[in-house]
């Protein structure tokens, strides 16, 4: 690497025409920014020259076809091709390309299998809820940037050379507002970009600096940057400098983006309570105005991305670029250091003499049999005579018939046979051997053998299928596990940039994994990452507001089947199950029908929703105070069901009582009236018909048991005379006290 101070070549001083494009500050500064942009592409070049010229190579050969016989070497095609201008004796030159259904094979399966970033919280301060924010507008920039084209991209260009890029971008949301949109750009030319050779990271995301470079017209040029340095004054400082041909040609000017670390060293001072702030900083002063002396300090190198745009000579424009990390990833398929220098390839390198080989043995037995003589017919003499035009024009004509004189003879009297056509000729056995043997190098060169193409084998279930198809993919794994490293540092990127782009209250649009759009509100200057606004008299929840400056998110990356292909898969799977256990419609009908693909599922699923058990659908992210409201209003409908039931009870005990009462009265009024008929009665009745009729009465109160409890004996009892003497009227029962009343069933004493 050529030192800043010296200019062998001659790019420095020419650098040095104009400064009129470049940023405000120390002219100094800025000439060895200039200085150091140089050397550095100087080096790029010089690092990835021998590894792109193969990389070319692989790419034509890859879009090979019979009409460009890019898979043929030259000095090959010049001895098969015409001589002396006559092609009667050009040897055939057939292109049988068999890569690109390998390559497809990789390809293809990542777009069935697209990996995705996830975001999780990665401090204390994060929350779950802002991290399915960020994934949904990370979901929504990729649906905007149409990122699967990047992607996919990226993902051929690996696969087939080894290298891809994607980039992260900025764009105002419209043509008359300030506030700016992530955008994830394709990168459709991997060879227009140079990344730092010394980076370790196969995403690049250790790179110090990067180049994505663009070749446009002079008068484009003189159009778009009209301050520019003239084209002439740059031609006239670069005389005689063999490298002016990297940025300036007879027809277009290179414009290089160049993104770079700028380095600035400070001082961190830990405070107590765990706070740190930079020296110098307005925090730190106020910190050190309180008296508050640094715990400890330590240097740190604090790196900040710049973004400039030259034309190799001065800045064209100049400005920081937001996010912690060079907005260009890198997608590797396979890279190699060898002896310092830097060799990367993908499925086609080492594929390409399996390839030729191909190729050559086909047109080895296309030529074989094409200079085959033809297969005559043969007969003897005589048997053609006056058929000649027909049996000439045989093999051009179709005729109805053949005819032939029958008359020769062996000389014994016997007809001869009719005339025979001879064995074609057949291509030699070494030459198809040699030809599948070719075949078979492309599939082992390439890691897929033929269940990974779809060709039949002895396997029969589903489940062997598989497993024989997944050698395939294993071998070519490290293809889509590479994008998948890529995406992730994608994603990153979008998580840090997030806060930074959209740093201005707004509403953000999210996408769910099902492609369901949804609005959500961000505010950066709350707090909180999340804040609930409620109503003041129902606590109802009302809206949620997000800041997602809060807190430190990483990401996750997963590799799997598309929304769709799942959704497929979740459908097979319920059905399945809903057949061996039908009574589970009650509990999740909904879903499986939620997951049909026709007009009117959506529908039907809520309503079958409604038909649920509302417990089942309740998700369980409620606010604790409002699950404490609806566990007291419970216990609250307990207790009234309770006391609906005491009142209950008590209204029947009162209605049994007033019906005892009633029943005691109507007892009283019939004793009463049988009190009286006995004392009109026994006026003229004696002793012993009287003692008779009080001897029955017992006996049936006895044989009913309402004297029960009562220690009465069945015997015959004495009663005196004198107590049978009729009752005087004074005394009459019902003018007895109540206390003197006698017992039911009994006569009054």
């Amino acid at each position: 690497m050529a030192t800043m101070n010296q200019d062998p070549t001659g790019i420095n001083k020419a650098g040095q025409v104009s400064a009129r494009g470049g940023p405000q500050g120390d002219p100094a500064d800025h000439k060895d920014t200039l200085d150091e942009m140089r050397s550095r592409y100087t080096m790029a070049i010089a690092a990835f020259s021998d590894s792109r010229e193969d990389e070319l190579d692989d790419l034509r050969f890859m879009a090979g076809s019979p009409d460009n016989q890019w898979q043929w070497p030259a000095d090959v095609l010049a001895t098969r091709g015409a001589v002396q201008g006559q092609t009667i004796n050009a040897r055939p030159c057939l292109t049988i390309n068999k890569l690109p259904q390998h390559v497809r094979q990789v390809t293809n399966e990542q777009r069935q299998n697209r990996p995705s970033g996830k975001v999780i919280p990665a401090d204390d301060k994060a929350d779950v809820e802002v991290a399915a924010i960020y994934d949904g507008m990370v979901r929504h920039i990729e649906y905007m940037s149409d990122a699967d084209v990047a992607y996919d991209t990226a993902c051929e260009n690996q696969v087939t050379y080894g290298e891809g890029y994607i980039r992260v971008l900025t764009e105002y949301c419209d043509e008359d507002s300030f506030d700016q949109d992530l955008r994830i750009g394709r990168v459709r030319n991997s060879f227009s970009v140079y990344m730092d050779p010394m980076s370790q990271d196969p995403t690049g995301a250790d790179a110090e600096w990067c180049f994505i470079t663009q070749d446009i017209t002079k008068q484009e040029y003189e159009r778009e940057y009209p301050d520019a340095a003239p084209l002439s004054s740059i031609l006239a400082s670069g005389v005689g400098d063999q490298y002016l041909s990297q940025w300036l040609t007879e027809d277009t000017i290179r414009i290089a983006e160049y993104f770079y670390y700028k380095h600035e060293d400070a001082t961190l001072n830990l405070y107590p309570g765990n706070q740190s702030f930079f020296d110098g900083s307005p925090e730190d002063k106020n910190m050190k105005e309180m008296g508050l002396k640094p715990i400890k300090s330590r240097r740190v190198d604090r790196k900040k991305v710049m973004w400039m745009k030259t034309n190799g000579f001065e800045s064209l424009e100049e400005r920081e670029w937001a996010g912690k990390w060079i907005p260009v990833v890198r997608v590797i398929g396979n890279e190699f250091e060898v002896e310092g220098q830097i060799y990367i390839s993908g499925l086609v390198r080492n594929a390409k003499d399996a390839q030729r080989m191909y190729n050559y043995w086909t047109s080895q037995e296309a030529e074989m049999l094409a200079l085959a003589p033809k297969a005559p017919f043969i007969g003897y003499g005589g048997q053609f005579e006056g058929y000649e035009m027909q049996w000439k024009t045989a093999n051009t004509t179709n005729w109805p018939y053949l005819e032939v004189n029958p008359d020769v003879t062996d000389g014994m009297g016997a007809v001869l046979p009719l005339p025979q056509r001879a064995a074609p000729p057949l291509p030699q056995t070494g030459l198809i051997q040699a030809k599948m043997g070719a075949s078979d190098d492309i599939k082992s060169t390439t890691g897929q053998y033929d269940s990974s193409l779809g060709a039949t084998s002895n396997e029969r279930s589903g489940r062997a299928i598989l497993a024989r198809e997944k050698q395939g993919d294993t071998g070519t794994y490290h293809y889509v596990d590479n994008l998948a490293r890529a995406i992730r540092h994608i994603t990153r990127q979008l998580v840090d940039m997030i806060p930074k782009i959209y740093d201005t209250e707004r509403i953000a649009r999210i996408v769910g994994l099902d492609g369901e759009v949804d609005m959500v509100k961000i505010n950066p200057q709350q707090p909180n990452p999340v804040n609930e606004i409620r109503d003041v008299n129902t606590g109802v929840l009302i809206e949620k507001i997000y800041n997602p400056g809060v807190g430190r998110y990483d990401v996750v990356v997963t590799t799997g089947p598309s929304y769709m292909t799942k959704r497929q898969e979740a459908m097979d799977a319920m059905s399945q199950i809903l057949q061996g256990n039908p009574q589970l419609w009650s509990v999740a009908g909904d879903l499986f029908v939620k997951n049909m693909d026709w007009p009117g599922s959506e529908e039907l699923a809520a309503r079958l929703a409604k038909t649920i058990d509302p417990k089942l659908l309740e998700d369980g992210d409620k606010d604790p105070a409002l699950q404490a409201a609806e566990q007291q209003m419970q216990a609250m409908g307990a207790e009234l069901d309770q006391m609906a039931q005491m009142m209950q009870n008590f209204q029947k005990s009162v209605e049994v009582q007033d019906l005892e009462r009633k029943n005691f009265e109507a007892e009283i009024k019939a004793y009463q009236a049988e009190t009286q008929r006995i004392s009109a009665v026994s006026a003229g009745m004696t002793a012993e018909q009287i003692q008779d009729i009080v001897m029955g009465t017992i006996a049936a109160a006895l044989d009913t048991g309402d004297l029960v409890g009562q220690e009465l004996q069945r015997e015959p009892i004495e009663i005196p005379p004198e107590a049978l003497a009729p009752m005087q009227p004074e005394m009459a029962p019902e003018m007895m006290p109540p206390e003197q009343m006698p017992p039911e069933g009994m006569m009054p004493q």
